[in-house]
């Protein structure tokens, strides 16, 4: 998972009514995605894991204009933010949930 540049998302541009409390696993995906699936699985086992993260998946297709402010050019792509919004990481394709885990490491 990469370095971000520290740019912030509130709740309203995830769509959700609050951030996870310690972090939050944003995840853009599209309908026909394969491997959006798989992480899916990957996201949602690691949030249910660890205690005060949310993940949110956001569908590429119907939020066009955040794909292009946070430049996402292809799903899956994944986004870790600490508990005040703050993208920390940043990684491209299905991750694994070891990666994911170290990713919140750095921000627990």
């Amino acid at each position: 998972m990469g370095d971000e540049d520290g740019a912030v998302l509130g709740p309203g541009d995830i769509g959700v009514a609050r951030l996870g409390r310690r972090a939050t696993l944003v995840q853009f995906s599209t309908a026909f995605c394969q491997p959006c699936r798989g992480t899916r699985g990957v996201l949602r086992r690691v949030s249910a894991m660890v205690e005060g993260v949310l993940h949110v998946e956001v569908d590429a297709e119907d939020n066009l204009e955040l794909v292009r402010r946070l430049g996402v050019a292809a799903t899956p792509t994944v986004l870790v933010l600490d508990a005040r919004g703050r993208i920390v990481r940043r990684a491209t394709g299905m991750p694994r949930t070891s990666d994911v885990i170290a990713a919140l490491g750095e921000v627990l």
